[in-house]
């Protein structure tokens, strides 16, 4: 499944919502010394975003979705490797 995703890198994002609302998409990441890194399903969902700092992976989002397409779950972990899972219903509210 990870071969069926496509990658595509961003400066940054906007808003508080998930998925991450990327924005300013790179052509490059060459002499970057923080970019996000998010792959997309054949559909076109973001299942996982990356935020890159010098190198290193210092956040990750996981996104999980129903069949319609919406977001049901989403993991994130920091550079500790924390893990925070949340979960949403079928209206989006997180429970």
């Amino acid at each position: 499944m990870e071969s069926d995703l496509t990658s595509r890198y961003f400066a940054s994002y906007s808003g508080v919502t998930l998925p991450l609302n990327l924005v300013n998409p790179l052509d490059s990441i060459a002499n970057r010394n923080t970019y996000f890194c998010a792959s997309y399903d054949s559909a076109g969902l973001m299942v996982r975003c990356e935020k890159v700092v010098y190198g290193e992976i210092e956040l990750r989002h996981q996104y999980h979705y129903s069949a319609e397409g919406r977001l049901t779950q989403a993991e994130i972990s920091d550079e500790d490797g924390e893990v925070e899972l949340l979960r949403f219903d079928e209206n989006g509210k997180r429970q």
